[in-house]
Order: structure tokens, then sequence, then C-alpha cells
């Protein structure tokens, strides 16, 4: 018997078979969501792998080129030089959808498309290496952007997909087979019950063909029964 009382009529039986139908599709395309959400998880982790490793080696190079041009230069000199930037940047946030998760998307652009607006002072009192740090800190930058946006698009599909895994599988190990226990009670109990009524109507007909038979018993009897 299932473990929530249910009423086995045939009304109730139509009603848990159409539950069981759109469980049963609910979960296919679940499962096939769920899938798909992991191959693009593991596309973007993958993605965002490489990219940290490039980030990494680049923030190193950058600090090495600092280190090597604080060797070189006084540090008053090179705070002077570094003080008053030249170049600035705008950051516009969009979004993607990625089955049905809306991802972050970062757009990178500088107020001026001159690549030497980077340099914020002028050469002759700096270091060739002060120009390397720069350079690869500026180019480290875009790179550690895009890596943001990975890394919280891996988070929101790791969440995605943690809640579409709960779902599966409480359609796959509760919702489905509750629904699967109900119908076969109720089948059970309306075949039962079609049995107990053919057998009262066996009954029945053998009580009217008994008292039909007595019947003419009486009346043969009342037939040779001389007036």
């Amino acid at each position: 018997m299932p473990a929530v009382n249910i009423n086995p009529t045939r009304m109730e039986l139509t009603r848990l078979k159409g539950k069981l139908k759109t469980a049963r599709r609910g979960h296919k395309l679940l499962k096939d969501k769920r899938d798909e959400l992991m191959r693009q998880f593991l596309d973007v982790v993958r993605e965002n792998k490489a990219l940290r490793a490039k980030v990494e080696e680049g923030l190193e190079k950058a600090h090495a080129s600092f280190t090597v041009a604080a060797a070189l230069m006084s540090g008053p000199a090179m705070e002077e030089a570094l003080l008053y930037p030249k170049q600035s940047v705008e950051l516009e946030l969009g979004f993607k959808n990625v089955m049905s998760v809306d991802v972050p998307e970062y757009t990178f652009h500088t107020v001026s498309r001159e690549k030497g607006d980077v340099y914020p002072y002028g050469y002759a009192a700096t270091s060739g290496e002060l120009d390397s740090a720069v350079e690869a800190l500026s180019d480290a930058f875009q790179d550690m952007l895009k890596l943001a946006e990975m890394e919280k698009t891996a988070q929101l599909l790791a969440e995605e997909i943690e809640k579409t895994r709960r779902r599966v599988n409480g359609l796959e190990y509760k919702i489905i087979p509750e629904c699967e226990e109900g119908i076969k009670y109720i089948s059970m109990k309306l075949d039962e019950n079609e049995r107990s009524a053919t057998v009262r109507l066996m009954k029945v007909k053998d009580m009217i063909l008994a008292e039909a038979m007595e019947q003419q018993r009486e009346r043969d009897r009342r037939a040779k029964t001389p007036q």
C-alpha cells in the first residue's frame, strides 16, 4: 500500500497516469539539461584553467619587470612616474543565456586607442624595464577580466547543475515511484472490486436460478396433484 492515502477510483487512476507521464517527460528533459550543463561547465573549467595559467604567467612577468625597474630606479622616481595615469578604461556588463542561466559578459574599452597612452610618464627618466612591466600588466588586465567572467560563469553553472540534479533525483526517486506505486495499488483495488462484483453477480444469478427452479418444481407438483 502506498505511503500516502489514495482514493482507489478510476478518476484518481487517470490523474496518476497523467501525472506519471508528465513526470517521466520532465525527468528526461531535466536529465538532458543536466548533461548539457555538465558539458558546458567542463568546457568553461578547461578554458578557465588555461586562462588562469596565462594570467599568472603575465603577472609573474610584470612582477619581475617591476622588481628590476625598482632596482634601477629610486622609489620616489617610480612612484612619481606612475602617479598620474594617462589611460582610462570603460567596463560594460552584459549577460548571455546558457541553458536558462544568465551568465555575465564583460566588455573592456580603453578611452584612448593609442597604445602608447598606457605609459603615464616620459621615457627620459624611466627604465625600459618599467615599460615592460606596465605593458605586461596592461595585457594581463584584460585576461584577468576574462578570467573573472569565466569563474563567475562556472559558479553559476555549478549552482544550476546542483539544482537540476536535485530535481532529477526528486522525480526519479520520489515522484515517479510514488505514482507507479499508486497506480499499482489502485489497479489492484479496482481488479479486486471487479472480482468481488463478479462473484456477487454470480451468487445473485445462482439464487435467481435456484428460485426459478423451485418455482418450476412447485408448478409441476401442483399440476400433478388431482383436483
